[in-house]
């Protein structure tokens, strides 16, 4: 007899009451949306620098569960763990081999909280800073008119 996967857990309620929403457990590493408080890609996970984004929410919702997808490499999730653990989270390592996933980590409580939005945005992809520009005198305002 073959070992039970997750998806057994999930699917087939072979091993208990049956889950809710087998997909969007497989996508959010165990958990539902509505329970989210942030997530971040595996592949910003695997950048160098720890997004302050995240080291501010497990500051500000120590209750809640930081999940780490476990089929990454621990090296890229270690700087969370460590937040982890200064801020008093507790984490789980997550892993499923039979179902692929983008998400790398993500913070959620067991209980819906419904935040709108849970993705942060790639420092690439945000917007510059804007700079406040000179004000230009009068006379160059006079003079880009003229010529």
């Amino acid at each position: 007899m073959s070992k039970p996967t997750i998806d057994d857990y999930l699917e087939n309620g072979m091993y208990g009451q049956k889950q809710t929403k087998p997909d969007e457990r497989r996508k959010f590493l165990g958990s539902l949306r509505e329970r989210i408080v942030i997530a971040l890609t595996q592949s910003q996970v695997r950048e160098k620098k720890v997004y302050q984004e995240v080291a501010e929410c497990l500051k500000e919702h120590r209750g809640a569960k930081l999940l780490l997808n476990g089929n990454m490499n621990y090296n890229y999730l270690t700087k969370y763990i460590k937040l982890a653990n200064q801020y008093g989270v507790k984490f789980s390592m997550v892993t499923n081999k039979d179902s692929q996933t983008d998400i790398g980590l993500l913070l959620a409580y067991d209980h819906a909280i419904n935040k709108e939005e849970i993705y942060v945005t790639k420092q690439a992809d945000k917007p510059a800073v804007t700079t406040k520009q000179k004000k230009k005198s009068v006379f160059s305002k006079i003079k880009n008119k003229l010529f």
